[in-house]
């Protein structure tokens, strides 16, 4: 199915530009001096699902997702899709 390839191809791409632009937003907000500019790189918005534990004596499961989005990880999902649009 060439369409489930594409979906999952993009996905992926998706994910790789979020984690990168979240890597590099944490980078800047370490080595930017205290003020504005910091403040708006390192500023997120945080959701998801708290950690939840299942705990059976013999195995112990936990679940959650949280996401934390940050002003660079918008611009590298952005411009994921911009490399998966040349691809």
């Amino acid at each position: 199915m060439p369409g489930a390839k594409g979906l999952l191809k993009g996905l992926i791409v998706v994910i790789i530009g979020a984690l990168l632009g979240t890597m590099v937003g944490e980078l800047l907000g370490a080595y930017l001096p205290e003020g504005g500019v910091k403040n708006f790189f390192l500023k997120s918005i945080t959701f998801g699902l708290e950690p939840s534990v299942l705990d059976l004596h013999i195995l112990t499961l936990t679940f959650g997702l949280i996401l934390k989005i940050n002003v660079l990880t918008i611009i590298g999902v952005i411009a994921a899709g911009f490399i998966l649009r040349k691809l």
